[in-house]
């Protein structure tokens, strides 16, 4: 027996799996990692949030907090990594993707690496402290497997971070 539908069925069907599509896409994931340095921001951090996804499942979602817990390690890309590996209970993050709302410094990259993740994708470039200042053709600081996208989100992340030091500074 034939099932028939209607166009407008099949229709709806394509809009609803497009919705799902944008509803968890990056874009999604990377305002999670934004309201995330948000938090940080207002607790006097340095305002870097991030958040970790495998699947369409978020494992981590963390803020940087260096002076909150005075420890100079504990940016946001290390609290997710490990708060992920907690969760998933491995140490090799290889299906997962980590948002940050700032690109990581050479410290998080080696723990990315270590971490064997999937995709890093990150929004505002920091030109002077970030890992692709520090890495040649040669040498890669994340694990080679590792997918980078840059620059979603980058504009609000950018100035989060210049409105944050520029408060500072006053």
């Amino acid at each position: 027996m034939a099932v028939h539908r209607s166009k407008d069925h099949v229709k709806h069907q394509i809009q609803l799996t497009r919705m799902e599509f944008t509803v968890f896409g990056d874009e999604h994931y990377m305002q999670l990692a934004y309201k995330e340095a948000l938090k940080a921001r207002d607790q006097g951090e340095i305002p870097v949030g991030a958040v970790i996804v495998c699947g369409q499942t978020i494992v981590a979602k963390t803020y940087n907090q260096v002076e909150t817990l005075q420890d100079v390690t504990a940016h946001a890309e290390i609290l997710a990594v490990t708060a992920a590996a907690n969760y998933l209970g491995a140490k090799y993050l290889t299906e997962c993707t980590l948002f940050v709302t700032l690109e990581p410094c050479p410290m998080c990259a080696g723990a990315i690496s270590w971490s064997q993740l999937h995709r890093l994708v990150f929004a505002a470039t920091d030109p002077s402290k970030g890992f692709t200042n520090f890495q040649t053709k040669k040498q890669r600081l994340l694990h080679p497997k590792t997918e980078v996208v840059s620059g979603l989100h980058s504009a609000p992340c950018k100035q989060l971070i210049e409105d944050f030091f520029r408060e500072l500074r006053n």
